[in-house]
């Protein structure tokens, strides 16, 4: 029962975010919230166990900045206003509303058209649409970035523990070869890229390269900070790093909320409610020190990523159902588990 009060502010987000989900749209628009947030929960507990990795490492200062700024920043902006931001860029048009909308919306009620909000509310289908076209970019970017996240954890030659110890033992050898991550990364992003058309091929690349790039920036950011204090260090560096990985893991389950909804309020409540219980899961195993316990379960995870890394590269030239995606991952890290609980001293 301890372990419940992890979960108390989650417990409470959820039951204000399914009443408001039901003020939007009764009791469907509370179901639809409901599914939601199961599916963004289940699909994102190998989140929790990488934050998890990455924060135990941290002063109590830097996690804590994390779990109420990080939290904020994956609900409220990987969630709502990065996907406006996508949409904007792609039609050219204010992701927000400016002053000057506003006043007029005041004082006329008219909500004026030539934003990005504005077309979610008024023209969800076309707001939608507009997303969805981005697919190929979102997945690039996002398949490359966590398959460099996937391979950074396994490619060490120095690496004793090993789960599945045929192929970790195999990619920890690489681990003399430098660059030898961001060299994978780039051979499967051109194995990909030919078998496309050549305008989606262009855009893949692009794309993916650039969560290559941005990878590389983000995991040489303490080095570029300099010895101005360890806590400061991996915190500013992870801070930015594990914002990027959530996006990676989000936006994909966002753009599949579409198929249940369009409506923007009921995805962000729904998603919102999600990655509260996230962020519950990741305060637990990080207290609880689980990762120690189980010395399996980070595998697990970071296998689970190098699955939805695979699904979301392969996203870009063929459909496959989420439900493929959460049921690979969540079997990877259930298996790890009970694995490390056998072994267990």
């Amino acid at each position: 029962m301890r372990s419940m009060r992890y979960f108390y502010s989650s417990l409470i987000v959820t039951l204000c975010g399914l009443a408001g989900a039901w003020a939007i749209g009764g009791w469907a628009g509370l179901w639809i919230a409901f599914n939601l947030a199961l599916l963004e929960t289940s699909l994102s507990f190998d989140n929790a166990v990488v934050n998890a990795s990455v924060l135990r490492h941290w002063d109590e200062k830097w996690r804590q900045r994390f779990l109420l700024w990080g939290m904020l920043i994956a609900v409220f902006g990987m969630r709502v206003v990065f996907p406006l931001i996508i949409v904007a860029v792609i039609a050219g048009m204010a992701p927000m509303p400016g002053p000057m909308a506003l006043w007029q919306y005041c004082n006329t009620g008219v909500w004026p058209p030539h934003d990005v909000l504005s077309l979610a509310i008024i023209n969800p289908d076309r707001y939608a649409a507009i997303l969805t076209s981005a697919h190929i970019e979102v997945t690039a970017f996002g398949g490359a970035f966590l398959l460099l996240v996937f391979l950074n954890f396994f490619i060490d030659y120095e690496k004793e523990t090993h789960w599945l110890a045929p192929m970790e033992k195999a990619l920890a050898k690489l681990g003399k070869l430098e660059m030898a991550a961001v060299l994978i990364s780039l051979v499967l992003l051109l194995v990909i890229a030919a078998t496309m058309p050549q305008a989606e091929a262009m855009r893949f690349l692009v794309a993916g390269i650039w969560g290559v790039v941005v990878f590389v920036l983000v995991d040489g950011l303490g080095d570029l900070i300099g010895d101005g204090g360890a806590a400061a260090k991996t915190g500013i560096a992870g801070f930015i790093y594990l914002e990027i990985l959530d996006a990676s893991f989000s936006f994909d389950g966002v753009l599949g909320a579409f198929a249940l909804t369009k409506n923007i309020f009921l995805i962000a409540i729904g998603l919102g409610i999600g990655a509260m219980f996230v962020r519950s899961f990741t305060l637990m195993l990080v207290e609880k020190g689980t990762l120690n316990a189980f010395k399996y379960l980070e595998h697990g995870a970071f296998w689970a990523i190098g699955a939805l890394s695979a699904v979301m590269l392969l996203a870009a030239r063929f459909h496959i159902p989420e439900v493929i995606t959460g049921g690979v991952a969540a079997c990877l890290i259930i298996l790890a588990a009970l694995h490390s609980w056998m072994v267990k001293d």
